[in-house]
C-alpha cells in the first residue's frame, strides 16, 4: 500500500513539476517585441515637420506587412514610400511642405516572432515646413513594406509607445489545459489510493 502511494505521489507531482515548466517557457515564447522609443518622442514638439519618422524596438521586426500613416489635423496622408526597416528601426519618410499641428503616426511591423504588432503616438511641428499648401491637396501615401539602407536616425531617451497587441488567448487556454489534467490525475489517484484501501480491507 505505502509502495503504491508514493508511485501515486511521485507520478502526481511530476505532473506539476512538467506543467509548470511548460507554461514558463510558453511565457517567453508568446512575448512580442516591444517598443523602446520613436524620434520624434510620444507627444513632441518640433520645429517643423521631420524628414522622417522612427519607431526602435526590443528586437528586429521581420521586413514584411509594414505600413505608417502619418496623418495631420485634418486627417491629411503624409507618409511617403515605403517603410524602410534597418536592423530594429523602423522608417517612414514624410512627404515634403506639411503644415503646423499635430500629427498622429499609426505604425503596423510583423514582430520577430512573426505576430504582427501596432500602436500610435503623436508629435506636433510649431510651423510648416518650407513650401507647404493647403494639406487638403495632398493624397494618401503608400504603404508597401520594403527594406532600405536609410540611416536610422537618433532616438529618443526610451519610454513606451501606445501598443495595442492583441490579448494572449493561447496562454490562457494552455493553462486552463494543465490545470484540467492536474485535476483528473488527482481524482485518478484518489480512485486508486481508495480501491487499495478497499483491496486490504
Amino acid at each position: 500500500m505505502r509502495s503504491i502511494r508514493r508511485h501515486l505521489l511521485s507520478f502526481v507531482l511530476g505532473s506539476f513539476v512538467f506543467a509548470a515548466a511548460a507554461l514558463g517557457l510558453a511565457g517567453p515564447a508568446a512575448a512580442h517585441d516591444a517598443v523602446e522609443s520613436s524620434t520624434p518622442a510620444e507627444g513632441a514638439s518640433v520645429a517643423v515637420p521631420p524628414e522622417q519618422v522612427t519607431v526602435t524596438f526590443s528586437n528586429n521586426p521581420l521586413g514584411i506587412g509594414s505600413s505608417f500613416s502619418i496623418k495631420d489635423a485634418s486627417g491629411a496622408e503624409w507618409a511617403d514610400g515605403p517603410v524602410e526597416i534597418v536592423d530594429n528601426v523602423a522608417s517612414q519618410k514624410l512627404k515634403a511642405g506639411g503644415p503646423d499641428g499635430q500629427y498622429t503616426v499609426a505604425w503596423r511591423v510583423v514582430s520577430s516572432d512573426s505576430h504582427p504588432i501596432e500602436g500610435t503616438f503623436t508629435f506636433t511641428a510649431s510651423a510648416a515646413a518650407e513650401g507647404a499648401g493647403p494639406a487638403a491637396s495632398q493624397t494618401a501615401g503608400a504603404t508597401v513594406p520594403g527594406m532600405g539602407t536609410a540611416e536610422p536616425g537618433v532616438t529618443a531617451a526610451p519610454e513606451t509607445v501606445g501598443s495595442g497587441e492583441p490579448f494572449q488567448w493561447s496562454i490562457v487556454i494552455f493553462a486552463a489545459a494543465a490545470v484540467g489534467l492536474l485535476a483528473t490525475l488527482a481524482i485518478l489517484a484518489r480512485r486508486r489510493l481508495a480501491a487499495g484501501a478497499d483491496d486490504e480491507g
